[in-house]
């Protein structure tokens, strides 16, 4: 553990090495399906996505919940204003950053009362790339109004709604039912979580070997068609979880890729801002037709998505701008005249 960036927070290695990896899948995803979807056609980077699918969103989930136990106890003044005011702020700013830029295209299709009806939708059900920023809130409220109930109870009835795959046609409600046990998961068994990544780290060959068997049979299982199976998928998302971290606790411990750490300490920002050079880049190289080769588009969108978000961060940091990624003082719930900053994280 150690202290690192502007803000001076402790962080822990292998934490943001897997947040690093997360997003890069999630911006990965994003990206090969928007480019699939404008040119019509599958590309080879599509199969790197399916791969991916049943711990893609349980890993970031699992991660999101490590954490809690530190604050879960606290008032809930203090509380709702990092766990809910925090990330409605982010939200609430993102989505009409996100609205301005597609403004043009809503107003030919649906009209200007379209447009307004569209975006007072999405504070009901969230909005496109943002769904994972609206749902956290959820979580969060959901794990300290129950603090009370045996935690077994909860992890149990957490992992049935997963098992019976709700579907309401309701984006927060399908979601919460799918990825709860994970956030869930990730809060409860926090203890044993860093127990194991210390395990990987001090017999790396051991784990190295397990998660070549691990990704073998999850590529079996998913590219068989039984990834979505009933309890099958629950396993699939905790053992992907789990190699996630096995990853991450490697990198950790060699020092490798450590643009991947500096990824995870910004996830957020990545998540917040990915939208707009991922769509930029994808019309552009579709458009030129520079890269005949759909998967090295998909694979250059996702690099681009990553990366941009993070330079312009440290580009504004500490100017005026500071406000896309930095909540004001003027946003939270602490006593009058006490001045705060809380980043994107």
């Amino acid at each position: 553990m150690k202290q690192m960036g502007i803000y001076e927070k402790p962080r822990v290695d292998w934490v943001d090495f897997a947040k690093g990896i997360c997003i890069i899948w999630v911006v990965m995803k994003h990206s090969i399906l928007g480019v699939e979807v404008a040119d019509g056609h599958e590309s080879w980077m599509h199969a790197v996505a399916t791969f991916a699918k049943p711990f893609r969103m349980p890993d970031f989930f699992l991660i999101s919940g490590l954490f809690l136990g530190r604050v879960i106890d606290r008032n809930w003044r203090d509380y709702l204003d990092k766990k809910l005011v925090h990330f409605f702020y982010f939200y609430v700013l993102w989505v009409t950053i996100q609205f301005a830029f597609k403004a043009p295209a809503f107003i030919s299709k649906y009209g200007v009362e379209g447009l307004l009806h569209q975006y007072l939708l999405a504070y009901i059900e969230p909005f496109g790339t943002l769904w994972f920023i609206y749902m956290l809130p959820v979580m969060f409220i959901v794990a300290k109004a129950t603090r009370r109930i045996p935690p077994l109870g909860i992890f149990v009835i957490a992992a049935a709604l997963e098992i019976v795959k709700v579907d309401t046609g309701w984006l927060m409600i399908d979601e919460f039912a799918a990825r709860f046990v994970y956030f869930f998961g990730g809060y409860w068994l926090a203890k044993h979580v860093f127990s194991y990544a210390a395990l990987v780290q001090a017999n790396l060959r051991v784990f190295a070997i397990a998660l070549l068997l691990w990704g073998l049979t999850n590529g079996v299982l998913v590219f068989g068609g039984y990834a979505e199976a009933p309890f099958l998928s629950l396993v699939l998302g905790f053992a992907g979880a789990l190699a996630v971290i096995t990853v991450a606790s490697i990198f950790a411990q060699m020092n490798w890729l450590t643009i991947l750490r500096y990824a995870g300490e910004n996830s957020i920002v990545v998540y917040l801002a990915f939208f707009l050079p991922m769509a930029s880049t994808r019309f552009f190289l579709l458009h030129t037709g520079i890269i005949p080769d759909l998967g090295t588009v998909a694979l250059i969108v996702t690099l681009v998505g990553v990366a941009v978000p993070l330079l312009f961060h440290a580009a504004i940091r500490g100017t005026r701008l500071d406000f896309l990624f930095v909540r004001p003082a003027a946003f939270h719930l602490q006593p009058a005249g006490k001045k705060t900053l809380q980043p994107a994280e």
